[in-house]
């Protein structure tokens, strides 16, 4: 079981309720076991972060980019992160919201792959 800290279940509630456009286009492709029959829950808490998707089944992270990940602090934080994620045995994800938008049988496709 993966730990979290417990001082972040009200922030991760308020993103749930306030999911991005892109956010929401790739849950309702995810949602209730449509891919692969596979479990994927939003908004999860991870050790010290929230993560846009996680899927435990296949120990997969999906992150959704928007434009504050493409500045040097954001890609920073990106990195300590994604090290996080990989060090606690996870697979990370990464699609930009434009990607989304513009690709997004692409998007599902590679999510698919990876499960």
């Amino acid at each position: 079981m993966l730990s979290y800290n417990g001082k972040l279940k009200d922030h991760s509630r308020k993103l749930r309720k306030n999911m991005t456009d892109s956010e929401r286009v790739i849950w309702l492709k995810i949602r209730c076991k449509q891919l692969k029959g596979y479990q994927f829950y939003r908004q999860k808490i991870i050790g010290n972060y929230i993560v846009d998707f996680y899927c435990p089944k296949a120990q997969l992270v999906i992150e959704i980019d928007g434009g504050q990940h493409y500045i040097a602090e954001g890609a920073q934080k990106d990195r300590l992160r994604d090290n996080y994620m990989r060090g606690v045995g996870l697979r990370v994800l990464r699609f930009s919201d434009r990607e989304v938008f513009a690709n997004l049988n692409e998007v599902i496709e590679e999510i698919w792959k990876n499960l």
